[in-house]
Formats: structure tokens, sequence, C-alpha cells
């Protein structure tokens, strides 16, 4: 089995130095890429499975980057932030990226959370593992070819808003909690703050354009209905 992909950008020749140690040991290949261009060019010629992006970076910011990367790249991204910059990580995770650490980080933590989305990423369905399609009053799920139908529009998901669908929907009538929704969709390892779950959240309700689908259960969490 080929070795997972990981593309490191940020301008820290530290961070760099012990993160790629940690990522030789795992066995993982892996490219560096110390600014904003750079990052872009490997990501395009790398394709990486994995992004550890910095917000900070010279000649284009890690959030302007982001932005082009959704374009070029469907790699996992998780966003290196400044631990007082909260912003930062709100505006990070709208613009597209999937998880987020705040510097410092431990670099434990950095390699769980890539084998967590790896496994997620591994278990995505093959074209070769048809799965049926999960048909709602209003709304359509292909797990096989991993698209969603509201009546006959069909969404554009990103793959983790994709996977918070499909668990809610696999569980429907029952609330989850956003530490239920984060082992499920996250792995069981994450380390992370709950508010990237809402944030995602906020990002499936605009696209899928109703409501009503996805309930808030204050104190709780959210739950699947479609009536």
């Amino acid at each position: 089995m080929a070795a997972a992909k990981i593309l490191i950008i940020d301008d820290e020749p530290s961070i760099h130095n012990i993160v790629t140690a940690y990522l030789k040991a795992e066995g993982y290949e892996y490219v560096s890429a110390f600014d904003g261009p750079a990052g872009l060019t490997a990501a395009r010629s790398f394709m990486p499975d994995v992004i550890i992006l910095d917000v900070m970076l010279p000649g284009m910011d890690g959030i302007e980057l982001l932005a082009k990367l959704r374009r070029a790249s469907n790699g996992y991204v998780i966003m290196l932030t400044a631990r007082s910059e909260e912003i930062d990580k709100i505006i990070a995770l709208s613009v597209g990226a999937d998880d987020y650490l705040t510097k410092p980080f431990s670099p434990r933590e950095l390699i769980a959370r890539i084998k967590a989305a790896l496994r997620r990423l591994q278990s995505i369905p093959g074209p070769l593992e048809a799965a049926p399609t999960i048909n709602f009053s209003h709304l359509r799920i292909d797990p096989s070819a991993r698209r969603v139908w509201v009546e006959e529009r069909l969404v554009e998901l990103t793959a983790v808003e994709f996977d918070l669908l499909m668990t809610l929907a696999q569980h429907q009538g029952m609330v989850l909690s956003r530490q239920q929704l984060l082992e499920k969709v996250w792995g069981y390892d994450y380390f992370g703050d709950t508010r990237v779950v809402d944030v995602h959240i906020g990002h499936l309700r605009q696209k899928l354009g109703e409501d009503r689908f996805i309930e808030t259960v204050r104190g709780v969490g959210y739950r699947f209905e479609d009536k």
C-alpha cells in the first residue's frame, strides 16, 4: 500500500524539522513548502492526502492560499493558527479548512489528527463498493458517488460536510452530541474544539438551503429530520 502523502506549508524551519521527523517515523511521504506560492505549486504537483497549513505565510497568507487550494486539491486541510487569534480559526473553517490546531501544538496531537483523517479518507467507499441510495422525503443521498440532492437540486458538499450529513441521516430522529459527531466524523482520538462541528453544520445548512433538515437541540447537539 502506498504511503500517505503529507504537505507541510509553514515559514518556520523549526516547525518543518519537528513535524517531518514525526512523519518520517510514521512512514509517510512528505513535501515541505515555506511560502504561499510554493505551497500552491506543491499541492498541485504532489496531490497530498493531508495538508498542514499555517495562517501566517509570506507571499500569500494561509486564508487566501486555502481558497485557492480548494480549487486545486481535495486534500484534508489542518490549519495552524496563533492561539490568540480566534477569528483566524473561524475564517479558516469558513474558507474550507477541515480542522485546526493552535500554536504551539503537540506533534503527537498533530500525528493523531493526521491518522484520524487518513482513517476517515480510507473508509470512503470505492467504486466497487456500491451502497444503496438513501431516500428521504425531500433529500436523497448516494453514498457510493458521495452526492446529495435536495428535491432535484444537486448539492456540492466537502468531504467533511458529506460525512456529517451521512452520520446524522443514519441516525435520523436521534440527537447526536457534538462530541459524538467529532468521534464519528473526525475520529475517536480527535482532541479538538467542538466549535469545529458548529461551523461545518452551519455550512451544511446553508448548502442544503433548508433549516428543517438539521435541528439544533440546545445544550445537547443536533438531530436530522426530513418531514
